[in-house]
C-alpha cells in the first residue's frame, strides 16, 4: 500500500472514530485501532527523539541507557542509536523496509536482527520505538469495558495476523475519549502473559499528534523487573537523507 493511500485511509479512520458517539453505543473497533496507529504515523514528516531508558532489577544497581531515535514512517525506516552508557555507545539498529540491521561499532560490522530484539539489557523492544500497526499486524478477537484510574476504557483482545509481530496476542486498553492507548498487555504462543505496558496520560503534543512522554514496561516472567521509558527532544524537523543508512550509523559511532 502507498504512503499516500495508507494515510488518506488512517485519516479518514480518525474522523470516523471522532464522529461515532462513544458514550451512547459500541464504537467500530477497527476504526478504533486505525486511529490509535495514525496518532503514531507522523507521515511525511521526520521524527526524532531521545528515550532515557532506567531497567531496574531486584539486588540490582540501576541501569541507565539513552537512544535516540530517527524514523521516517513514509518509507517504514528506522535508526536508533546508543548515546549512553559509554561502554555501549554508537551501538545501533537500521530498519528499512523489511531489511533491519544492528551495528557493533567495536567490530565496524553489521549483523541481522528483527524488531523482536530486546534493545540491551532493557525491557524494551526495538518494536517500541516504531509507530504503532495494530489495525494492520491483528484481528480484534473480543472487547469488553473497563476503567483506568477515572479513565474509562475499551479492552481489546487481538490476535495476530503474521508472524513478524513481537507478541501474538496483546491486549490493549483505549481510552474512550481519545484513540490513545493506556495499557498494554503482551501474551506468549501459549497465552503466558509476558510483560504488561502502561503508558501514563502524561503526553507531547507535536504536529497534530499525541506522544508519551513516558512508558512504563514491566517483565512479568521475572518479577520485579521492569523498565521506565521517559521521551524527550522530540522534533519533525526534515532528517538527510543519508541519516537513514549504514555509513551514518558507522559515523555517528566515531
Amino acid at each position: 500500500m502507498s504512503s499516500i493511500r495508507r494515510i488518506a485511509i488512517e485519516l479518514a479512520a480518525v474522523a470516523a472514530f471522532i464522529a461515532a458517539p462513544l458514550s451512547a453505543e459500541t464504537p467500530d473497533f477497527t476504526a478504533l485501532l486505525k486511529a490509535v496507529d495514525a496518532n503514531a504515523d507522523f507521515g511525511t514528516q521526520d521524527y526524532s527523539a531521545v528515550f532515557t531508558i532506567v531497567t531496574q532489577k531486584p539486588d540490582e544497581k540501576d541501569s541507565v541507557m539513552q537512544i535516540r531515535l530517527f524514523r521516517r514512517d513514509e518509507h517504514d525506516q528506522v535508526v536508533w542509536i546508543i548515546l549512553k552508557p559509554e561502554s555501549q555507545k554508537g551501538q545501533g539498529l537500521l530498519k528499512v523496509d523489511e531489511n533491519i540491521w544492528m551495528y557493533d561499532p567495536e567490530s565496524g560490522k553489521f549483523s541481522h536482527s528483527t524488531m523482536k530484539e530486546q534493545i540491551q539489557n532493557s525491557k524494551a523492544k526495538s518494536s517500541d520505538l516504531t509507530r504503532a500497526s495494530f489495525a494492520e499486524d491483528y484481528d480484534i478477537a473480543s472487547w469488553e469495558e473497563g476503567t483506568l484510574g477515572k479513565y474509562p476504557v475499551w479492552v481489546l483482545t487481538l490476535k495476530a495476523k503474521n508472524n513478524e509481530v513481537s507478541y501474538p496476542t496483546v491486549k490493549v486498553s483505549i481510552r474512550k475519549d481519545k484513540p490513545l492507548v493506556m495499557k498494554e498487555e503482551d501474551y506468549s504462543v501459549s497465552d503466558r502473559l509476558m510483560r504488561t505496558v502502561l503508558f501514563p496520560p502524561k503526553y507531547i503534543e507535536l504536529a497534530g499528534k499525541t506522544v508519551y512522554s513516558q512508558i512504563l514496561i514491566q517483565d512479568d516472567l521475572n518479577k520485579g523487573e521492569k523498565s521506565q521509558l521517559t521521551i524527550s527532544d522530540v522534533s519533525v524537523a526534515k532528517l538527510p537523507d543519508a541519516t537513514f543508512t549504514k555509513a551514518f550509523l558507522g559515523q555517528s559511532s566515531r
